[in-house]
Order: C-alpha cells, then structure tokens, then sequence
C-alpha cells in the first residue's frame, strides 16, 4: 500500500515475514557482510540443522530477506544469546531489527529459557538505544575479536569492546 505524504513525498507499507535463513538465501545477503561473513554464516547454518543455534530471516513478499541474525543457545548456560544481527541499510529505521529481535526472544522462550543476551559495539549507540527500548539491561563489558575480509580479500583483526546486555524473558 501506498500513501502519498505531500508532494514528491509517500510512505510505502509492505507485509514482511520471520522465517529461518537458509544457504539458498545467501546470495541475496551480499548487503550484510563480506564474503567470509557469508562463509561464517553458512557454517551457522549448518549448526541450526544441529539444533545449536536458530537463524533467521525477516523477508519480503517476494521472500527476499532484508535483515538476519542469529540464536546461540550454547554461548551461555540458561540463555539464548542473539547475534549477527544485520538489517538492510537502506531499510534500518523502520522497524525490521525489532521485529527480528521479538522473533528471536520467541525462540529463545520458546526453549523454555528464561534470558536473552548479546552484545553490542561501545561504539553503536544507535543499537544500544535499541536494545534499551527494547528492555535489555547492560551487566558488565568485554573485548571481542573478529576476521574482517578487506574489498582486495586480505583479512585482517578486528577488535573492540563491547557492552553486555541482557533481558529476562
């Protein structure tokens, strides 16, 4: 649906759904990361046919996705921990993150546990805000490392500090 807002101006009203990624996705994920993100997140996906972790898509009517991110239910005991979490940049804003957050608080409930967790970069107060509205409580600090693939394919580490949230559920 689509509204008009003014001159030169609407707001287009789409339907979108929450379903788990899967590798046939991955092609129409090149937004969220680089190609060795993508090959980490294939690997994800095969722990998700283990039962280790959920990862999910929230995708268009045409079943393009437009954010993902993940489950980990064996980072920590009692806890479902949400990470990678990714929505399209030109789509951040309107509502996808929040949808995709509340889905994963559903699976993680739904494993009858109790705690949702994750952290987020020092640096990115825009996601922190979110995950504040969003009744998640920081409870400490650490440090977190990761390989980044550079646009020539070098790799190299990048590292930061992160704030650890949690919210019961």
């Amino acid at each position: 649906m689509v509204t008009e807002d003014g001159p030169g101006r609407a707001t287009l009203v789409a339907s979108v759904r929450v379903r788990d990624l899967s590798p046939r996705d991955l092609p129409a994920c090149a937004w969220s990361g680089s190609a060795a993100h993508l090959r980490q997140v294939e690997r994800e996906l095969v722990r998700a046919t283990a039962g280790e972790v959920d990862y999910l898509a929230v995708c268009t009517p045409v079943d393009l996705p437009v954010a993902i991110g993940g489950v980990d239910y064996r980072a920590h005991e009692g806890a479902g921990t949400i990470w990678q979490l990714a929505v399209l940049p030109a789509l951040q804003s309107c509502g996808l993150g929040t949808l995709l957050i509340r889905a994963a608080e559903q699976r993680i409930a739904g494993r009858g546990l109790g705690r949702a967790e994750l952290a987020v970069e020092e640096d990115n107060p825009r996601a922190r805000a979110l995950y504040e509205r969003l009744g998640y409580v920081a409870y400490g600090r650490a440090p977190d490392a990761w390989d980044v693939e550079g646009p020539d394919g070098s790799i190299h580490r990048y590292e930061t500090m992160c704030v650890l949230m949690r919210k019961d559920l």
